[in-house]
């Protein structure tokens, strides 16, 4: 059974779901930080509409991130004219997954809002595999 993330936020340790209504859904957030590289971070793939690295609370035995370099906070602020950025971050998914040898399966995880547990307001996909994943989620 795989436990809950954990956030620290000021002193107090916060499960996912607590994260998620505590979270910012405007303005400043670690990855808008890490997309104007101020803080340092290892990418598995970049290009002129997204990045990907992995997560630093990994849920699974890989566990990465695909964000767009456009501030989407969530899917359901996407736009019709983003219809080809959401599209290529599937394909990246895809890409990547195959890199890190997730031959068997893989997961991909889009959190939307509180009710969604989004604890970050940038869009993001994760993508999780490497063991046998289960349903219901959550």
């Amino acid at each position: 059974k795989v436990e809950l993330v954990t956030v620290i936020k000021k002193g107090h340790k916060m499960d996912e779901v607590e994260a998620a209504h505590s979270a910012a859904p405007a303005g400043d957030n670690i990855f808008a930080r890490i997309l104007r590289e101020e803080i340092p971070t290892k990418f598995i793939y970049q290009d002129d509409q997204c990045v990907a690295f992995h997560d630093v609370a990994p849920q699974a035995p890989v566990h990465f991130l695909v964000i767009p370099r456009k501030p989407i906070a969530m899917l359901s602020d996407a736009e019709d004219a983003d219809e080809q950025l959401l599209g290529h971050l599937m394909v990246v998914a895809r890409k990547l997954a195959k890199e890190q040898g997730l031959d068997k399966g893989f997961r991909l995880v889009l959190n939307n809002g509180k009710h969604g547990a989004q604890s970050v307001y940038h869009l993001h996909l994760h993508v999780l595999g490497g063991r046998q994943m289960h349903w219901p989620p959550g």
